[in-house]
């Protein structure tokens, strides 16, 4: 007989602020996406709590009242673990873990557990562990004796199963040994793009969940994993789209963004989310259907300034269509977001009116050319090959007529080296 033994999940609180930041309705969207969160992390969300307070408890972040509140629904309702919405920091850790006698865990260190949940690639685990240590060396106590090997669960992923046993000094070699690591990674990917930069490049960016791997499988065929849960695409993924016949794309689809994503886990990621610095246009890919997606726009928008990278070509995409359960919400984004497309990827959707504003963009940004080449100067039109898109190459007795089309870039490229080129032949 075989026993197939069922992953117990850990019953948790989550734990919320309401101080005049943010209206007590947003506060418990929050919250229910936190739920999300932890669902994804594979807890089970028992209780949900706020606090009205004008500002953070400095000792305890919610007061050493309410935090005794808790401890005694913690007992009743047989709880192991408390989520906190917003990041604590070590002494609010210390405090809350003495009074309450459970695992304390924030909104970073749950985002940071579920990236080492999915984390498959070896870019992305070396990515995650930099967060994860980084976020981890200024909590180092002996009170975090919870995340010993003994107890396992949500938050004790990675590198957070040995801390104990680990010293800052260990902790900053790894780091830097790390850091080294995706340096190196960094270079490899430079050069796999290189070869890139010379074509038209897209990049599908938007909050997590809201639809850009589905967009990116029904756009190119790509078969990117794309599941109802947050942040199920971690690493980058580049395909080739062809808008329409001769006229091709590079489209990336990345991870996706959240509201207070740890500081730690942009900087890591670095590598990754170069394909949204590197891109020529931006696709913003948003989820109509969801209540508060113009917060989602906000912050996708400030994480794209963080990036250096709201000042590109954007298309918003308005997503999920089909899901909108109030139509005059259409109106509303229409008269709102004037260059926006409304589509659904999943069933395909005006997929068709996002192909006409993608090819409208690529025909306005980029250049076509016709040269005279002399039929010797095979080399010349190998590279013109390689670095722009050749529409027709049509030969006689003494030439050969080109006509291509590029970015400003490569064109620019073309001409200096056809100039470079009628140099040499002129000192010959």
């Amino acid at each position: 007989m075989i026993e197939i033994k069922k992953k117990i999940k850990e019953r948790a609180v989550l734990v919320a602020l309401i101080t005049g930041d943010y209206s007590k309705e947003q506060v418990e969207e929050h919250l229910g996406e936190l739920e999300l969160l932890a669902d994804t992390a594979g807890a089970e969300v028992v209780i949900k709590i706020t606090q009205d307070r004008n500002r953070p408890d400095p000792a305890t972040f919610i007061g050493s009242g309410k935090a005794e509140e808790i401890k005694q629904l913690i007992e009743l309702n047989d709880i192991q673990l408390v989520i906190f919405d917003d990041d604590l920091n070590p002494t609010q850790v210390r405090n809350l873990e003495k009074i309450m006698e459970r695992k304390i865990l924030d909104r970073s260190g749950l985002i940071l557990d579920i990236f080492a949940s999915h984390a498959k690639t070896r870019e992305a685990k070396t990515q995650v562990e930099l967060a994860q240590l980084q976020y981890m060396l200024p909590r180092l106590s002996r009170a975090w004796t919870h995340l010993s090997k003994q107890y396992g669960g949500i938050g004790t992923k990675g590198p957070g199963e040995t801390q104990i046993e680990t010293d800052r000094r260990i902790i900053r070699t790894r780091i830097s040994k790390l850091k080294e690591n995706l340096s190196r990674i960094q270079s490899h990917h430079e050069t796999k793009s290189a070869g890139r930069k010379d074509f038209v490049t897209a990049c599908l960016v938007g909050y997590t969940n809201a639809g850009k791997s589905t967009l990116l499988n029904r756009l190119t065929e790509a078969g990117v994993l794309a599941e109802d849960k947050l942040f199920a695409t971690l690493d980058s993924t580049t395909r080739s789209f062809e808008i329409e016949k001769n006229k091709k794309i590079l489209l990336s689809d990345t991870v996706g963004f959240i509201r207070k994503l740890p500081h730690h886990l942009i900087a890591s990621f670095k590598t990754t989310l170069n394909v949204v610095k590197d891109a020529d246009i931006i696709l913003h890919v948003i989820d109509i259907s969801n209540d508060y997606f113009e917060d989602h726009i906000r912050v996708v928008e400030s994480t794209l300034a963080e990036l250096e990278s709201n000042k590109k070509i954007e298309i918003k995409i308005f997503n999920k269509v089909d899901a909108l359960k109030d139509k005059n919400r259409m109106d509303y984004v229409s008269q709102q977001y004037k260059n926006g497309i409304m589509i659904s990827a999943e069933r395909g959707m005006n997929i068709g009116g996002l192909k006409e504003k993608l090819l409208d963009i690529y025909e306005k940004n980029f250049v076509e050319c016709t040269v005279e080449l002399k039929l010797h100067e095979s080399k010349l039109l190998s590279r013109l090959y390689e670095i722009a898109e050749v529409l027709s190459a049509e030969y006689d007795e003494e030439k050969i007529i080109v006509t291509y089309r590029s970015n400003a870039s490569a064109h620019n490229k073309i001409q200096a080296l056809l100039n470079s080129n009628s140099k040499s032949k002129g000192k010959n």
